[in-house]
């Protein structure tokens, strides 16, 4: 049986597919005509948040048995159509918990402390020290706006630097709250008594689009938003102009509406805002978790264990 591996994957899922007996056909993030070329004879595809597996891509694939994502979320997947065909979707949803956390609580040092507006003025030559007033995070609060793995990590590390910590989760787990030391609230209460509010929650239809212009006037105009989750849960023209009319302090931002971001993007040009390509799962322990889960799944599905 042959395997498409159309995402870069670690060295070592790809051993477990070969120790499998599987036939390993790898191109990196082929478009979608190369795609149906390669998906022909196909019983499994493994790829990243790149490519789309569409029904079109699907439709050309007649072996198929298994689709999976190296990685959490399966927005580049047409599951609905996928699972109507008795293909099944597999991924990996907690190898990459910890490195988008750790992200997040980063972009939260770095808008906070101006630390990517200081080393551009750096390389400038420009010693910028009276621009660069930051803030602490100790004694702030963070508004935590989805409480799942990532969520609760992001909300635990937060509690040890002395965070006060609120959360915004549609399911109400006072519980799991209690461990990181936050107190469950409601989505405008958080917004509005937030220092920095961050987003870990899947793009669904409740949620695309979920901080908009009502929402960002709602928070404080010294707080500052970070987005690690997908791009469009943030309406990136009322951001722009959030930040820009001084709604928001800051955000730092590591995936957007559009990827790759246009070069010339109006978020490209503001100095209050961070941003990084989309790597929030971009560690070598990640990738390594990620590749090697979803590999054994996609063995046991093919094998038919």
């Amino acid at each position: 049986m042959k395997v498409l591996v159309a995402a870069p994957l670690h060295e070592k899922a790809i051993e477990i597919l070969k120790n499998a007996g599987l036939e390993v056909v790898y191109e990196e993030y082929p478009d979608q005509e190369r795609l149906k070329e390669l998906v022909k004879d196909v019983s499994a595809i493994i790829v990243r948040s790149k490519p789309k597996v569409t029904k079109e891509i699907i439709d050309v694939a007649p072996n198929l048995k298994v689709i999976a994502r190296a990685g959490v979320g399966l927005d580049n997947i047409d599951v609905e159509y996928a699972k109507s065909k008795g293909i099944e979707i597999v991924n990996a949803p907690a190898a990459s918990s910890r490195s988008v956390a750790e992200l997040a609580i980063a972009l939260m040092f770095n808008v906070a402390r101006k630390v990517a507006f200081a080393d551009r003025k750096m390389r400038e030559g420009v010693w910028a020290k009276k621009q660069c007033m930051g803030f602490e995070l100790e004694g702030k609060t963070l508004g935590v706006v989805g409480f799942g793995r990532i969520g609760y990590i992001v909300a635990k590390i937060a509690n040890a630097i002395g965070m006060n910590v609120l959360i915004y989760d549609v399911n109400k787990n006072e519980e799991r709250a209690k461990e990181v030391g936050g107190k469950l609230v409601e989505l405008d209460e958080l917004l509005k008594n937030s220092d920095i509010v961050t987003l870990h929650v899947p793009l669904t239809k409740e949620t695309y689009h979920m901080i908009g212009e009502r929402e960002l006037k709602l928070m404080k105009p010294n707080a500052i938003l970070i987005n690690t989750s997908r791009g469009a849960v943030v309406d990136t023209n009322a951001l722009v102009n959030a930040l820009q009319e001084g709604w928001i302090a800051g955000a730092g931002l590591d995936v957007f509406e559009e990827e790759p971001l246009p070069k010339d993007h109006p978020l490209t040009k503001l100095d209050n805002v961070v941003l990084t390509p989309h790597i929030g799962a971009s560690t070598v322990e990640a990738q390594e978790r990620a590749g090697m889960e979803v590999a054994e799944k996609v063995v046991k599905v093919l094998k038919g264990e």
